[in-house]
């Protein structure tokens, strides 16, 4: 995960105008600056962010964000052909590693999912291909001014949610989707003002 940053600007860190939910805090302005919003067509990695975003529910991202290495580690890397024949034995291993969300139902989900995404991955070619149909294979690029304006969810992350959901996913919601589509550059929704949503835009 973490693709490199297009266009990097000369503009330095201090005087770059962001999205103001980053905040200050190194981790989440490095995420910011260098991940939210890059379009990802990689198929595990799309299946990371969905589970992640799915134990975000209830949390703040930003807890989630600061053991993202862990999960990878007590994850097997997010590859979803071993999560997908993680046992009862694994799930009981996992409810007492700390450096995770200790979550039942949503670990659980998160094997279900694998499980899911392998036959999506079967039947459309690639998890990328499915995902990026919802918005006709391109980003949805908007143009807010303010955090007010940000949708909580809209008509194409509540049809992904849909669909997903009958495909046997869960924690897959249409507030959910809808952020997992902010991350992986289905939609730019960065703020006008801020730097990356120039250097996010499709080249005319």
């Amino acid at each position: 995960m973490g693709p490199a940053v297009a266009g990097q600007s000369v503009v330095t860190a201090a005087a770059r105008n962001r999205c103001p939910w980053c905040g200050d805090d190194p981790t989440y302005v490095a995420y910011h600056d260098h991940e939210w919003g890059v379009p990802e067509h990689d198929d595990c990695a799309l299946f990371e962010k969905l589970v992640l975003d799915g134990f975000q529910a209830g949390l703040s991202w930003i807890i989630v964000l600061r053991k993202r290495d862990n999960f990878r580690r007590a994850f097997d890397g997010f590859a979803p052909e071993k999560i997908a024949r993680w046992n009862k034995r694994k799930v009981e291993s996992l409810m007492k590693d700390a450096g995770i969300v200790r979550n039942r139902a949503k670990i659980e989900a998160t094997i279900g999912n694998a499980r899911s995404f392998l036959a999506v991955r079967e039947q459309h070619g690639g998890f990328d291909r499915y995902l990026w149909g919802f918005t006709d294979g391109g980003t949805i690029v908007n143009r807010w001014r303010s955090m007010k304006e940000l949708p909580a969810e809209t008509k194409e992350s509540r049809a992904m949610s849909k669909d997903l959901q009958q495909r046997g996913f869960r924690f897959v919601g249409p507030t959910i989707c809808y952020a997992f589509m902010q991350a992986v550059g289905m939609v730019n929704d960065h703020l006008i003002d801020c730097f990356r949503h120039r250097e996010l835009a499709p080249k005319r």
